[in-house]
């Protein structure tokens, strides 16, 4: 059963878990697997689905087989669904492609709609900081973006604390609220905690955590090395195999046998221990099929810790990171 909370200091709802299409939904993946796993997460109460202009491979085609999905199967259900997408990353060739100026954002909105066949998304994300474009003129972008009504709410991803404060002020000045920030967060990333998880309960914003799973490190998928299949296995993928140390996986292993005791797997537990901090609205996941997004809805069964708990793995982790 879906779990959901406020986002920040607005009257909506997110669901404790959300759906990721950074990774498995572009035209070089399967159509069919796609389609069935949206259909799931919808079925299953996942009702946020996160996009960007440059998810794929290649870049665009993510949002384009979301778009076909939702017409095929889930038109009806538009007014039950929070769609975000976000812009900041190279998107095309020349000085228009990349950034966070005016010019790119309002590019990019229009194209992103007329991918996914929306005439507005709930979220629009400034996809990152660009210290080439000052932080008023990306965050006018957004506020004209939301009185065009081509979003509803405007978010921030990645932002540094200074900035984030910086745009934060902007948009509230202009009745345009920073409705929620984006940012990595897990055991094995916890910058979060120091600056930008205050920042966000002081403006009355939510936040959304991306890879709550270390890119699937923290798991038990490498407790025996790399498998094939793996992301750790692509050359391409983020996860290097440079990256998963034996010392990173001797700690997933201590933090597996708290798994075990706690009656959950790894990854439930990494998730379930992401959503401890009443701050932390949801957690945006990826999954390859159905079958490990089922695994991921599991960590909503358990996610309470004992003091006992947290201080094990505090000590497990000893600041740890990837």
């Amino acid at each position: 059963m879906m779990h959901y909370s406020y986002c920040g200091d607005s009257g909506v709802q997110l669901p404790k878990i959300s759906l990721g299409l950074w990774h498995n939904f572009g035209f070089a993946d399967d159509y069919k697997t796609a389609r069935e796993m949206i259909i799931h997460a919808f079925e299953q109460g996942i009702t946020h689905f996160d996009l960007a202009n440059n998810y794929g491979p290649p870049p665009g085609s993510a949002e384009s087989n979301f778009g076909k999905i939702l017409n095929e199967n889930l038109s009806s259900h538009r007014d039950q669904m929070i769609i975000s997408s976000k812009a900041g990353h190279l998107m095309w060739e020349g000085p228009y492609g990349d950034g966070s100026s005016r010019k790119y954002l309002m590019a990019s909105i229009n194209q992103s709609l007329k991918r996914t066949g929306l005439e507005y998304f709930d979220i629009f994300y400034s996809h990152r900081y660009d210290p080439n474009t000052p932080v008023e003129e990306t965050m006018q972008a957004l506020v004209d973006i939301v009185r065009q009504g081509k979003a509803l709410y405007v978010g921030l991803s990645k932002y540094p604390p200074v900035q984030a404060r910086v745009a934060m002020n902007y948009l509230k000045e202009r009745d345009v609220p920073c409705f929620i920030f984006q940012d990595k967060y897990s055991m094995f990333n916890r910058l979060p905690e120091k600056d930008i998880l205050n920042i966000t309960e002081e403006f009355g914003s939510g936040f959304i955590a991306f890879s709550p799973l270390a890119q699937g490190l923290l798991t038990d998928k490498y407790l025996n090395g790399i498998p094939e299949d793996s992301r750790a296995a692509d050359p391409s993928g983020f996860l290097q195999k440079e990256q998963v140390t034996p010392f990173l996986v001797d700690k997933v292993r201590l933090l597996n046998e708290v798994a075990v005791q706690r009656g959950q797997t790894m990854a439930e537990m990494a998730l379930a221990w992401a959503l401890r901090d009443k701050r932390v609205t949801s957690l945006i996941v990826g999954a390859r099929n159905v079958a490990q997004l089922r695994d991921n809805l599991k960590a909503l069964e358990n996610t309470s810790f004992t003091q006992e708990e947290l201080e094990r793995i505090d000590a497990i982790l000893d600041g740890a990171t990837l």
